[in-house]
């Protein structure tokens, strides 16, 4: 007979997943499913309100990451306002930037210092006790303590434009509704109270080293692990370079192959559709030219870096380079680099930071612009997690009749299953048993993409992570729980 385990409430995945494993007559594993299981409702229940609450209402889809969403939904407000991005004021638009790279930066920062450094410090076999950010100040208190104070930064350069870390609000349609002040602009750059943004830029050139060492060392593990073919898709500037606020986008196969050529935002429909599966609320975006058999795509930092050309600042594309050298393609399928290029983003954002927080022109007053009224608005932008979507109609009133949004990790959702399934092939025991090391490693898989699931499915109150396995007659061999 077999049996239930239930283990300690520590599943750094953010919402609510269940894994389900299947098995053949010969005890070989035959289907393995990521449940998503909570209620999609966000894209009903705004309806009917204006179109002005939306960059505020839409944020209440997580803490985690509310400022991708303002800025997503005051894009696509802009262009019901009748302005484009390009049509923002020089002011708007950096202080925008500012926002959005400093959301980046400390989303990064959590992750990977609070949620996937256990997994790399202590490995995935390690006891249940070690595998939390508490354990790992202990273990190396100056690693942890980076990582508190570079989400730090991020969430002071959130509250310095938005009002608050969490849920406060920079974007009025057209533009942004405060300027920075030579005070908060010296706050980072001065250093007297927090670590400056050089420290930021220096923190991160280190803890890249770290991980290009981890990689030397546990090369054979990363490589292999959970490593398969898939479409990426990200977003670009003009000239290819890696663009996280506003550009086209780029999709390539896994080999490199261009899937979708550099198209404006405001076209995603004529190239994406979505596809739902009766076991998940979660929905699988692709590619209609390809199908929904091999049109889905990742996206994320690891996507991103095999889109782009180019990472326009200076330090990051120099690792960049050595990320794509030590890879040995220039196409990246294995999914535990993604931890890697996600420290590369690090270094980006704070690179960007420290140019905009030196202009000038984030101090102007220049902070609106209007023009001709639309009924349909889009807004696109690279969200720590990958691209995000949202799209809203409105009728003459301004209230919103429809709303879509494809968030990233609904992209991430076909990478996520086949991570989960590839780790059911090479890992589960065919004794029809689950063991810990085992569940382990398939929330390592689904955490190198950083999910969102609150977010993908806009769900609310307690989520927690369930594997069962199942024989080929249907019947639960074994259950295992996070709360």
């Amino acid at each position: 007979m077999s049996t239930k385990i239930t283990i300690d409430p520590v599943t750094r995945v953010e919402g609510h997943g269940r894994v389900t494993i299947h098995l053949d007559d010969y005890g070989e594993v035959k289907d393995a499913f990521f449940h998503i299981v909570e209620f999609r409702g966000f894209e009903r229940f705004i309806q009917g309100h204006p179109y002005w609450e939306a960059p505020a209402l839409v944020q209440r889809l997580c803490g985690i990451c509310p400022v991708s969403h303002h800025l997503a939904a005051a894009k696509a407000i802009d262009q019901l306002v009748g302005v484009d991005p390009k049509d923002l004021s020089p002011a708007a638009t950096k202080l925008r930037r500012l926002l959005h790279y400093g959301q980046v930066f400390q989303s990064h920062a959590l992750h990977f210092f609070y949620l996937a450094s256990p997994d790399l410090l202590f490995g995935m076999e390690a006891p249940v006790d070690k595998r939390n950010v508490v354990a790992v100040a202990m273990e190396n208190r100056e690693l942890a303590t980076r990582g508190i104070l570079m989400r730090k930064f991020g969430q002071e350069m959130i509250r310095a434009i938005a009002g608050k870390r969490i849920h406060g609000i920079a974007c009025v349609p057209g533009g942004v509704y405060k300027t920075f002040s030579p005070v908060e602009r010296d706050y980072f750059l001065d250093g007297k109270e927090i670590p400056n943004i050089d420290t930021m830029i220096e923190w991160a050139g280190e803890v890249i080293d770290f991980m290009k060492n981890y990689h030397k060392e546990h090369r054979k593990l990363l490589d292999s692990f959970a490593e398969f073919p898939s479409g990426h898709l990200g977003m670009v500037g003009e000239t290819g370079a890696m663009e996280l606020y506003h550009g086209n986008l780029r999709a390539i196969d896994s080999e490199g192959n261009v899937t979708l050529n550099d198209v404006p935002t405001d076209d995603y429909l004529k190239y994406f559709s979505e596809a739902v599966e009766k076991w998940s609320y979660m929905k699988f975006p692709f590619l209609k030219q390809i199908g929904r058999a091999g049109g889905w795509n990742r996206v994320g930092p690891i996507a991103r870096m095999n889109v782009c050309s180019y990472i326009p600042t200076p330090l990051a594309e120099k690792e960049r380079q050595d990320y794509f050298d030590f890879n040995g393609s220039e196409v990246c399928n294995r999914t535990m680099y993604s931890h890697w290029a996600r420290l590369i983003e690090l270094l980006h954002c704070a690179e960007v930071m420290k140019a905009l927080l030196n202009d000038d022109e984030i101090m102007s007053d220049d902070l609106e612009r209007k023009g001709t009224p639309r009924m349909q608005g889009i807004g696109i932008i690279e969200a720590p997690r990958g691209t995000l979507t949202h799209h809203y109609t409105v009728d003459e009133h301004g209230m919103i009749t429809r709303c879509n949004l494809i968030v990233s990790t609904t992209h991430n959702n076909d990478a996520m299953n086949t991570a989960v399934k590839w780790v059911a092939n090479n890992v589960i025991s065919k004794k029809g048993a689950i063991t810990d090391g085992m569940l382990n490693q398939v929330e390592v898989a689904i955490r190198a993409y950083d999910p969102c699931l609150s977010c993908a499915t806009q769900a609310m109150g307690k989520m927690p992570l369930v594997i069962e396995l199942y024989d080929s007659k249907g019947n639960l061999l074994d259950k295992k729980v996070k709360e």
